[in-house]
């Protein structure tokens, strides 16, 4: 059991692969978090306890979007009256 404590507190190489290190590059690269103005809180990541939390953005008023989608096409293609479908059988 000693042996394989002595094992798990090795430090990772510089150029490891492992998915240790690879989350670790990931979240340390993953900076580019756009503010929008001097209000609007950016998603924060913290490690509390060997668990990594994520707090949600917090846009301020200006920023947030609506709950509606917006409406993008009133009319599509008008082309008069609608001509009812009449199969034709021979």
């Amino acid at each position: 059991m000693s042996a394989l404590n002595r094992y798990l507190r090795l430090p990772h190489p510089v150029d490891c692969a492992c998915s240790v290190c690879w989350s670790k590059s990931q979240a340390a690269s993953n900076t580019y978090l756009p503010l929008l103005c001097n209000q609007c809180l950016p998603v924060r990541l913290s490690q509390e306890a060997g668990r990594w939390y994520v707090t949600r953005p917090s846009p301020c008023a200006k920023h947030k979007p609506s709950l509606r989608a917006p409406r993008y096409w009133h009319v599509i293609y008008d082309s008069g009256k609608p001509t009812p479908y009449v199969p034709l059988f021979e």
